[in-house]
Order: structure tokens, then sequence, then C-alpha cells
């Protein structure tokens, strides 16, 4: 086998078997990014990728010249959770917590992106009924739709319209609100963005006084029952009193008793003071029952003592000033430690101050029991003197204790009330405007600079997928690495392109045309194992490729090397090699086939020393069966004898059977492939017919290469490719 075939052989071990030929394909099993192929294909299809490109631009300019420009104008307005308090309390709404604050500023944009606040917007710019709202927007007016009036479908398009175009931005970590409207009139864009804004305020207010209005209502109707309720209980005390004769004084009635004499009158105040005595222990026991299970911090006496606040004050601090620590020092660092350490200090003195409050609440109710049970006892010791004077205290003093709360809850109440009806005067708001909205003078969009560098995006984009769909589709023969890449051979030889005939630059031995065959002749040198075969046989896949050149160089090659060397043509359809060579077609091969005429005869010396020719003679009627004969591998196994090289000129292999008979004979094949005319498919099919002949594929000779127009990387040795020392600077 020859190294030629050896190395095809051996270079299929990695690559993928697309074809199921058994040869491997253009591309690697398992292959990755290949930049330099990619920098091949751009820079093989820069002009394709040019023109896609600035045509996408183009049309990128034309679209955004023809768009309608559109205008933003933005208004901002400050969220706070709490307004300033005028009175100690002003409002009935409860507050939000400080760390609720993030889902109450995103209720706040939800209310402003609600459609209840577009339908105020357009209520206070009479949207609702007038077309020209449409008009300024750049929109139809809609159509009346079924089951809805055509004033209902214009007053929710309005309202959808609204929506589409208001953009509301709230900053992480900020209570500034950016109200903005996109219209294609600027002057509209502003006038809807301030609307909004003193919309949004005006709807805050109107939340905030009817639920005060709510509040204020309510408590007038339990106003009015607890006044009549205390104005019964006083009747009832006074008639009482005027039916069991008490007399009471000015001090007596408004402490609620009434006594007939001093013992009477002893007995009374002994008794109001077992009541206050018992009310008290009442109260304070129930608010020791109230706190003696609440943790200490949340004991509302705990909470208003100053020291305490004071306490919880420089713990908040510490704790700020530890977390700033722990972002840039470990928990181990001294100032970690020391303010560590001063916050648990702190926590000790607020538990210490916390725990004393809590025992003098318990204290408290601990002396009004004791109270409460010394008066008893001194009421009890009194009660046989003063039994009679009692039966008729008791029941006025249980009036009169009703009377005494119907007065306390009207009097809260009434308090109540005015406090209420104070803060409903008062329009503090938590909302206000930081920024108006000015009419913009520039559009927000089309942006020309963004539209273009789009428009040239999705050009590259849709340039690189057409480049790639057609270097898929294009299996073209360009370049050397197409030959072992697509066709899984080796290149024996690169024979560049020129202006005239190629077999003209062969009479000047410094010619690149010459020199580009020296490196063939080279190449076939040290094709085989054992060197130059006896006999190649030079086709290729179809007709004027350059294989009768390549047959002359090759041998005339040889020649000049002292090697003896005959050059058959074995083209018996269409001879060309004695046009070449300037010789006669008179005897010659198809004679030699059907003749007994010895070989000598037909050999003729050329002008060319060493080298003798054999011309294809008289075109036979039937050449396939004149080289399928015995006769023909009888007669190169003679010249194989007598000469140190046979070249074999032959046909085509197109869809004849005349070369791959000849291509079974001799020792090795050179495949001829003109360079941007060959085709894998037709190229591979032609080499696979010869191999199943049992030809030896010596290797690919690549002819007419242009250097310039192949894109690979042998451009990169310019147009002075095989020029070497023609010229000097």
């Amino acid at each position: 086998m020859s190294i030629g075939s050896t190395s095809a052989e051996s270079g299929r071990n990695g690559y993928l078997d697309l074809d199921g030929d058994g040869e491997r394909s253009p591309y690697p099993a398992g292959f990755g990014l290949d930049f330099r192929r990619i920098w091949v294909l751009l820079r093989r299809n820069a002009l394709i990728i040019a023109g896609i490109v600035t045509v996408a631009a183009i049309i990128g300019l034309i679209a955004t010249l023809l768009m309608q420009p559109t205008y933003i104008a933005e208004a901002s307005v400050q969220i706070e959770q709490e307004t300033d308090r005028v009175l100690e309390s002003q409002s009935v709404e409860p507050v939000a917590a400080y760390q609720d604050a993030d889902r109450f500023l995103q209720t706040q944009t939800d209310i402003l992106r609600s459609r209840a606040m577009s339908r105020r917007v357009a209520q206070a710019l009479n949207l609702l009924d007038a077309n020209s709202f449409f008009e300024a927007m750049g929109t139809e007016p809609p159509e009346e739709i079924p089951g809805m009036t055509l004033q209902q479908a214009k007053r929710d398009a309005v309202v959808d319209l609204l929506l589409e175009n208001l953009l509301i931005s709230l900053p992480q970590d900020s209570r500034l609100v950016t109200i903005g409207f996109r219209s294609p009139n600027p002057r509209l864009a502003a006038r809807i963005a301030n609307t909004y804004a003193t919309e949004f305020i005006r709807s805050n207010l109107e939340r905030k006084f009817e639920s005060s209005s709510y509040a204020r209502d309510f408590l007038s109707k339990q106003l009015a029952e607890t006044k009549a309720r205390l104005e019964q209980s006083e009747r009832e005390v006074n008639a009482y009193a005027r039916q069991a004769g008490l007399i009471r004084t000015e001090d007596d009635v408004e402490g609620g008793s009434g006594q007939q004499s001093v013992t009477s009158a002893s007995l009374v105040q002994l008794n109001a003071a077992a009541n206050d005595a018992i009310a008290a222990r009442i109260a304070a026991e129930q608010k020791w029952r109230s706190v003696e299970r609440t943790p200490a911090l949340s004991i509302p006496d705990v909470l208003a003592n100053q020291a305490i606040q004071g306490l919880l004050q420089q713990r908040s601090e510490r704790t700020a000033a530890l977390q700033q620590e722990l972002e840039r020092h470990r928990e181990s660092h001294p100032t970690v430690l020391q303010l560590r350490a001063q916050i648990g200090e702190v926590n000790s003195q607020i538990d210490t101050l916390a725990a004393g409050i809590r025992s003098s609440i318990y204290n408290q109710y601990q002396s009004a029991l004791l109270r409460e049970r010394s008066l008893i006892a001194e009421v009890g010791q009194s009660k046989g003197a003063r039994l009679a004077e009692q039966d008729r205290g008791v029941r006025f003093n249980i009036l009169a204790r009703e009377a005494d709360t119907n007065r306390t809850l009207y009097d809260g109440l009434l308090q109540r009330f005015k406090e209420v009806s104070a803060a409903a005067g008062i329009s503090s708001n938590n909302i206000s405007i930081v920024d108006e909205a000015e009419q913009p003078t520039e559009p927000d969009s089309p942006k020309l600079p963004l539209n273009l560098a789009l428009s040239i995006l999705i050009g590259l984009a849709a340039a690189l997928g057409i480049v790639f769909i057609r270097e898929q589709l294009d299996d073209a023969i360009r370049a050397p690495e197409d030959v072992e890449t697509k066709l899984s051979a080796t290149t024996l030889g690169i024979i560049p392109a020129v202006d005239e005939r190629p077999i003209d630059q062969l009479s000047d031995p410094r010619s690149p045309v010459s020199e580009a065959y020296n490196a063939l002749r080279t190449a076939l040198l040290y094709s085989t194992s054992e060197g130059l075969p006896a006999s190649m046989f030079v086709t290729s896949s179809q007709a004027s490729e350059g294989k009768s050149t390549t047959s002359l160089a090759i041998a005339v090659g040889l020649a000049k090397l002292g090697k003896k060397v005959v050059l058959i043509d074995t083209d018996l359809r269409r001879p060309a090699m004695h046009i070449l060579l300037g010789l006669p077609n008179g005897l010659g091969l198809s004679d030699l086939l059907t003749s007994t005429q010895s070989l000598s005869a037909a050999l003729r010396p050329t002008s060319h020393e060493n080298l003798s020719f054999v011309s294809s003679g008289p075109v036979p009627p039937s050449p396939t069966e004149l080289l399928g004969g015995m006769r023909f591998p009888e007669i190169v196994a003679e010249l194989e004898a007598d000469f140190d090289a046979v070249v074999i000129d032959g046909p085509p292999v197109l869809g004849l059977a005349d070369a791959p008979i000849v291509a079974g004979i001799a020792a090795g094949t050179v495949f001829v492939v003109e360079a941007n005319r060959g085709h894998r498919g037709g190229t591979k099919s032609a080499m696979r017919r010869l191999r199943s002949a049992r030809a030896s594929i010596l290797g690919v000779v690549l002819t007419k290469f242009d250097n310039r127009k192949a894109g690979s990387d042998y451009g990169n040795y310019g147009n002075d490719y095989y020029s070497y020392g023609h010229h000097q600077d």
C-alpha cells in the first residue's frame, strides 16, 4: 500500500462517517470551535456579511425615521407613613409599622396603577367623552362593543390607554415615587403626569376624611345614647334621695353620697372610702393581672418610663454600631466584643428597671388590697350602729356609682369626639409633590443609535446564519484544506492560477507554475514506501481540469531529474497530449491494442531529453473494450520494465468505465481537481469509483488555485506564492 493511501486511511481516525462509505467527514468527531476555520469563512463571505448588515442598518434607519416620536414626562412625589402630628391623636386610620414600610410603599404604587386612579385622572382632564385624547395618543377611538354602549367602550378605552402608557418607578430604599406618562404629545404627557400626582394626593386626603367622617358619626350616636343614660341615672339618684329623705350637701352630691346625721355621715364616708378602696383594688388587681405574665418590654408603664426609653435608645444605637462593625470585622474583634458587652449591660439595666416597675405595680395591688380589707373591717365594726342608715344608703350608692360610670363614659366619648372633629378639619397629608412634570423637549423614542445597533446586530445574526447555511450547502473544493476535509485525501500539489496558459509557463523553470509542478514532482518521489511508483495514472472527475498539463509536467519534471520517462495518452475519446507536445497522432496506443505491432514502433522521442511519448492513435469505436482487454496491461508492464517512470494521461472519470480500468492497472493514481469547480459530491463519487477498481490513489493535485479568491489560509502568502526569488528588492 502506498504512503498516500496509508495516510488517507489513517486520517479517518477520530472523524465522523456521514456518508456511510467508510470515509471521514469534513468535521472531526466531537469537534469544537475551529476559530481558524471561522475566520476563513468570515473572510470568504465578507461581502455578503457586509451587504446584509448594511441592508439591515438601512432598514433600521428607515424604520426609525418612520416611527412616531413619543415623549415621557415625569413627576415625583414623596410618600411618608405618618404625617406631622398637630393633635395628640388626629387620625383614626391604623399606622403601618416601619418594619412594613416596603409593603406600604408597594401598596401606594398599586393604588397609583389602579383603574380607579386612572378614571379619576380621566375625569379631572375631561378625557372620558372626548375623541381628542385618542388623536393626541395616535390611536383610533373604539367602536361599539356588543353588550356595551359606545360611551362605556370609549371610557374603558381611555382608562386602558392611560394604564398602558403610565410609568411608575419606586427605587429601592427610597420613598420617592416617580410618575411618568408616555405620549406623542409632550404637553399632554406633562399634564397627565401632574394630574396623576395631584389626584393621588386628593384621593389620599379623601380616604382620610371619609374614615374620620365615619368615626364622627359613630361617636355621635354613642355620645347621644350615653348622655341619655347619664341623665336617667342622675334623675334616679335624686328621686331615691328625696324618697329616702337623704339630705346631701354640695360635696355629698359630687361624691355621690348623702347622710341624715353625723353617724350616718361617718358611715357614708367610711363606706365611700371602702368603695373607693375596692375600686382601687380592682383596678390595681386588673392592672397587675394584665402585666403579671406579660413580657417586661410590652408593659405600657415600662415603655412609658423615661429611663427605659433612654436605655432602649442606647441599645438601638449600640446595636446599629455593632452591625456596622460586624460588616467590617469578625466576631472576635475587640470593638465587636466591646459593643456586645455594652449591649448586654444596657439589656441588664433594662431588665432591672422593668422588674422594678413590675414590682411597683404588684406593690400597688397589695397596698390597695390591704386598704380595702382595713376599710371593710371598720365598716363591719360600725355596721350594727348604723345598719338602718346603711340600708337606705346602699341603694343610693348603687345609683350614684351608676351615674358616675355613665358620666365617665360620657366624658371620654365627648373628648374623643372633639379630637376626631378637630382632626377632620386639618388637611395634613403624608404625600407631597417633590418635582412637577415639565414638558419634555426631546423624544424618548425612537432612539436612533439604539435602533441602529439592534438593526446591525440582527443583520449580523442573519448574515452569520445565511453564511452558515451557505457553507453547509456549499461543497465546492476551493482550497487545499477542502481536499483534506471534504475529500479525505492527501494534497500532493497546488498549481496556481495564471493569466496565460499553464503549458506556456512550463518552459520557464522559475515561473510559479513550474515551481508548483516541481513541488508536485518531489511529493511523488516520496508518495510510496518504495519511492516513485513505476506507473502513474493522471485523471480527474471531469474534463478541462488540467490533467493533461499535469501529466506532461510530471513527465517533463521526472525527465529533468535524469529518469527515463515515457508518457502515454490513454484518452482514446478526446486525445490532446500530442497537441501539447506538437507531435502527430500517428501510430499509437489504439493501434497497439488492435494489432500485433511492437511497442517500439509507437514510441516517439520528444523535444525533452529522456522523455518518450506514445500517442493515443486513431479514435476507436469502443475505447472501453480496448482498454479492458489483456493487451493494455501487457503494454504497461513492458513500459515499466524499460522505463524508470510511466506517466499515463487518461480520460476523466465522468460516467465512463475507461478511467477506472486504467487506474486499476497503474501502480498509482494522481487525481486532478480544479479549484472552485470541483465539488465534494461528484469528486468523491469519482474517487470512490476508482477505489472500487482497486486503484491506489496517491493524492490530489489542486489546479487553477487562486489564493485571492479561495478565502483560505493559503491566501496569507499573497500573490507571490511560488515566486520567491523571481525579483530582488
